[in-house]
């Protein structure tokens, strides 16, 4: 699991897709994109179709989670490239398990995953 320290060093150097202030609410918001994003089947080049990623990992999470929160998660992830929403990850999407962030104290602070939609998913871990 990522730590505080790699997270704040990662806000530091992250390109963000957009010129607005970057939004950070708290770091599980992090780690959550970064779950979700580890889950993904990664391909050879970026997607030419994006999907909405941040409403995605926010309806799987609970919690909100910002688009600033997916550029840094995508930045510390070792397999990931691209710009967001346009990731070298596969259009037939995994719903990660909910393993990866039942230990995280911010999961589903917001809601209980009601809104998260298995029909986006090709499979599931």
């Amino acid at each position: 699991m990522l730590t505080d320290e790699q997270i704040n060093a990662a806000k530091k150097t992250t390109r963000y897709s957009t010129t607005e202030k970057p939004l950070h609410e708290h770091n599980d918001c992090i780690r959550f994109a970064f779950e979700w994003l580890d889950a993904q089947v990664k391909t050879k080049g970026c997607t030419k179709k994006p999907h909405q990623l941040k409403h995605l990992i926010e309806r799987w999470a609970g919690r909100y989670v910002s688009t600033h929160d997916v550029d840094v998660a995508a930045q510390m992830h070792p397999d990931i490239h691209g710009d967001y929403p346009y990731f070298n990850i596969s259009s037939k999407l995994t719903n990660p398990s909910f393993t990866r962030i039942s230990g995280l104290g911010e999961t589903y602070s917001h809601n209980h995953g009601d809104r998260h939609d298995l029909g986006k998913y090709s499979k599931s871990e």
